[in-house]
């Protein structure tokens, strides 16, 4: 219930499996089960996901292409004690599919809003990707044109932490080929291929060797695809003064160079493995 208004319904942000149909939670069926109506894309598609979990209850539509329309119909029948809880077809609401305009009028509204959290494959894809997880973007759908395309890339090669995106089956090496004009072939990139589904694939390179293991084999081309890029490198150069250099050349005639490098670093604030590098260089 609504702790600000008993007589307001709750709306529920309810994850669904994005593929392996036991990635639900408990919590999830309970609240799908409870709900007075389930807001959904595709009612033909989620009544065959709710049939598999035997629950019976009714579905309204709710999509890209009545989303803005149908906000302020659900909106009044929240006002009008109605729980709700929003889908989509598959993964995490909101996260490039519908229900933005939604939650923001709840909100506006004041009216209580839960998240029934499970499977996302964003989430999926970073966890098992070898790349970075301390800081991600996350960017959905690059645009369908390759100049669109190649310009989202080049910004998105500027991250200082991992970026992810989504493709599609139609635009796979379209994209992996944008990927290596942009990028280059040595950039790191983990790509997730219908994951937690039969012919889940998940291969971590470079942009040119994923390009050719994608290329090699068109089962490799079917599905639904994440794509996380490494974030690019940042080679540091660190160049030592005249004191630093004099300093390091005099002590290594008495001490071990690391320990040359070591008391130089501290006594003219500089960067021992640096200095230590220059002390073997001479």
């Amino acid at each position: 219930m609504n702790p600000n208004n008993k007589n307001t319904g709750t709306l529920y942000i309810v994850a669904t499996p994005i593929g392996n149909l036991d990635d639900i939670t408990e919590r999830a069926i309970n609240v799908l089960k409870d709900v007075d109506i389930i807001a959904c894309e595709d009612t033909r598609h989620s009544g065959r996901l709710l049939v598999n979990y035997g629950i019976k209850n009714r579905l309204m539509s709710f999509h890209q292409h009545n989303e803005n329309e149908s906000a302020a119909k659900f909106i009044d029948l929240l006002h009008k004690g109605n729980n709700i809880a929003l889908i989509s077809d598959a993964g995490t609401p909101l996260i490039s599919d519908p229900g933005y305009p939604l939650v923001k009028q709840a909100h506006q509204s004041n009216i209580r809003i839960v998240p029934i959290v499970g499977a996302s494959a964003i989430i999926a894809l970073l966890s098992c990707s070898g790349l970075p997880t301390n800081e991600f973007h996350f960017y959905g759908f690059l645009g369908a044109k390759q100049q669109q395309r190649q310009q989202q890339l080049a910004l998105i090669g500027q991250n200082t932490g991992t970026s992810v995106i989504y493709e599609s089956t139609h635009r796979i090496i379209k994209c992996l080929t944008d990927m290596q004009s942009v990028f280059g072939d040595d950039r790191v990139i983990a790509i997730g291929r219908e994951l937690t589904k039969t012919f889940e694939t998940i291969k971590l390179g470079t942009v040119l060797a994923v390009k050719e293991f994608v290329e090699s084999d068109t089962n490799q081309q079917k599905g639904e695809f994440v794509i996380a890029i490494a974030a690019k490198e940042t080679v540091q150069s660190f160049e030592l003064t005249e004191e630093q250099k004099q300093l390091a050349q005099l002590l290594a005639k008495e001490l071990p160079p690391k320990k040359a490098a070591k008391i130089t670093a501290e006594f003219l604030n500089g960067k021992s493995k640096e200095i230590y590098k220059f002390i073997i260089s001479i």
